[in-house]
């Protein structure tokens, strides 16, 4: 996580739950827009001055530098849009008023400088008014956190042999504490995967967990579902989903047949006296790498080659067409969609099929690999997290009477990342 000495962080976690009114903050004011003498930034963070050393213009662009050597070229028009008082962006939603048909070459700067203070300050014409930009808001920018990835941990793959055991979190208060939600949303990020352990074996608990984070991702299943294991029904027609019956479900991922499957899923146990049933992961990132060093035809098969992903439950025709490795998420992350269930057709070249179902095989084998797949037991009370994009999960057969009974929810990687985005932001001001 890339540090920021620059800003303290106020209102609530989430920036939707503001309650943002005009007054204080909204309004035309005369000069630039200040709050009790600070001047507004185009967020709800609230920024240390961090006084810039000069600044230079340099035709369309305003070239920064900081006493460390940092330095930060803004363009005309991307500066206007942020002018804060000059109708670039709203005191009360902090968002941009301007339309980019509104944006010309009438619209320039006609000088700079840095004030007493070392903030910027930029004479916009044809207007005739000075507009102020925050030192603190502009350095954050020139390091590169105002970025997606800012504010959060790196991904780092794993197999068996490096990590044992899922990261675990206390979930006794997670409901109240900060850091807690802050530890799973990280591990979540960096790992894929967390287990929070001794939660409320109680039905709704996630609805109340989610209510933390973001909102749930409802499915054809429910926005909070159940998955009750009962070996009587293995092969007949009472259950939509194999999770329901008491079959081995191999290594997959949820809702392939989506054009975006939901991105984190939620198991929380509530009871298992059952037999048998262990629960099963594997580092999709991990696998993938392997599969490329091991098998890169097979690897470049499963990602260009498209099959055809179908539900088949009744009353419902979700289909999506993409590979089995999808790449095409234009945030970079990758989309495993291994559901062999609802893996319906080959959409490929005739010739490319037998090669295609040798390089599934090879990486259903490598999934379910020792090497890669971890296994243990939810316990009541259990909360298993992970990336369902990345993550690999799955059960073994259940071998005898009793009991499982999960509940499960999705929610959107945006909401996860978002919400660890303001913790980890909020918690830097401590450090």
């Amino acid at each position: 996580m890339v540090a920021d000495m620059c800003f303290t962080h106020t209102g609530h976690l989430k920036q939707k739950r503001h309650s943002a009114v005009r007054g204080s903050e909204g309004g035309v004011m005369s000069g630039w827009e200040k709050v009790k003498g600070e001047i507004l930034t185009p967020d709800f963070y609230r920024y240390e001055p961090c006084p810039i050393k000069a600044s230079e213009l340099d035709g369309e662009f305003v070239q920064l530098t900081w006493p460390d050597g940092v330095s930060l070229r803004c363009y005309r028009l991307w500066l206007r849009e942020n002018a804060m008082g000059l109708g670039g962006v709203d005191p009360a939603t902090r968002e941009g008023l301007l339309d980019p048909a509104m944006l010309d070459e009438h619209m320039y700067i006609e000088a700079c400088r840095v004030d007493s203070d070392g903030h910027l300050v930029l004479a916009w014409q044809p207007e005739g008014r000075d507009v102020a930009y925050h030192s603190g808001w502009l350095k954050h920018v020139a390091l590169g956190q105002n970025r997606p990835e800012s504010w959060l941990p790196e991904s780092v793959p794993w197999d068996a042999a490096g990590m044992q055991s899922p990261p675990q979190v206390d979930g006794r208060n997670i409901l109240d504490d900060a850091d807690a939600l802050r530890a799973l949303l990280n591990a979540l990020i960096e790992s894929g995967t967390c287990r929070i352990t001794a939660a409320p074996a109680e039905a709704g608990f996630l609805v109340r967990l989610a209510e933390r984070i973001g909102p749930i991702r409802d499915s054809n299943f429910g926005a909070l579902w159940d998955v009750r294991a009962d070996v009587r029904l293995a092969g007949s027609a009472r259950t939509n989903t194999t999770a329901n019956t008491g079959l081995r479900l191999g290594p997959h991922t949820d809702l392939p047949t989506r054009e975006t499957p939901p991105g984190f899923q939620f198991l929380h146990c509530l009871v298992n006296d059952a037999d048998g049933g262990a629960s099963t992961l594997t580092d999709g990132a991990a696998l993938t790498s392997a599969l490329r060093d091991q098998d890169p035809r097979a690897f470049s098969l499963l990602s260009e080659r498209n099959w055809i992903f179908f539900n088949r439950g009744p009353g419902i025709d979700h289909r999506w067409s993409a590979p089995v490795i999808d790449h095409s998420d234009a945030a970079g992350f990758t989309t495993l969609r291994a559901f062999y269930p609802v893996r319906a057709f080959p959409d490929m070249p005739e010739a490319d099929i037998p090669a295609a179902y040798a390089a599934l095989g090879l990486f259903h084998r490598m999934a379910a690999d020792p090497k890669f797949e971890l296994r243990f037991r939810l316990e009541p009370g259990d909360v298993l997290c992970f990336d369902n994009r990345r993550i690999l999960h799955g059960r073994d057969a259940f071998t005898g009477s009793g009991l499982r009974h999960l509940q499960g929810i999705y929610i959107d990687r945006d909401e996860i990342l978002s919400t660890a985005r303001a913790l980890n932001r909020a918690a830097s001001r401590h450090s």
